[in-house]
């Protein structure tokens, strides 16, 4: 069966699902765009890695992939590769070199794999046929910038409280709240900088 290419595309609040969020994966050189609702320790996994930001202890992912490694294994790549009753059904396709093995997985869990081992993700035509989204012009307004996925819903106090400190005194925060491994806190310190950066 062949294989369609997906990238990730965005990660945003789900419009449907309190408290999860919505992973958009889009086909390469396609307008086919494929979202799927996930929990928000996955997503903040994904993120994480993603902004390359790096947690003060290893994450879930992060040990699975420490481990692999050193048993010199190496995900090749994921494949999503069924759809039942809306549930995407995902594979971590690993190997040592010599042998090569097949592992079950929840979607996110795999995608979190995927951007840690930097393999490429697939799924096959009849998913993205059943469950895809096309994509016409700029009409896709669902998604949401990526470094907004780790924060929680804007509050307009809490930003304002971080225009008002000084970058020394926002990198003295953001080293404690990795710290703390509130990364949605993190996250919104991280933008802070980076406008001051920009401007």
């Amino acid at each position: 069966m062949k294989k369609i290419k997906l990238d990730i595309v965005g990660l945003s609040y789900s419009q449907t699902q309190s408290g999860a969020y919505a992973l958009v994966l889009g086909e390469v050189n396609g307008r086919r765009r494929l979202p799927i609702i996930i929990g928000s320790f996955e997503a903040q996994a994904i993120a994480i890695e993603i902004e390359k930001m790096t947690p003060s202890r290893p994450l879930t992912h992060d040990l699975f992939k420490s481990f692999a490694q050193a048993y010199h294994i190496n995900v090749q790549e994921v494949i999503i590769y069924n759809l039942v009753d809306g549930i995407f059904y995902a594979k971590l396709i690993c190997s040592d070199g010599k042998k090569t093995a097949e592992i079950d997985a929840r979607t996110s869990d795999a995608i979190a794999m995927a951007v840690r081992f930097d393999c490429p993700i697939y799924t096959h035509e009849f998913i993205l046929s059943t469950a895809g989204i096309v994509i016409e012009g700029n009409d896709f307004v669902y998604l949401e910038n990526l470094s907004e996925a780790t924060e929680e819903k804007p509050n307009p106090s809490s930003t304002v409280s971080y225009a008002s400190l000084s970058i020394d005194e926002l990198k003295t925060k953001l080293q404690s709240a990795l710290a703390e491994e509130a990364y949605e806190k993190a996250a919104k310190i991280r933008d802070e900088l980076n406008k001051r950066k920009a401007s």
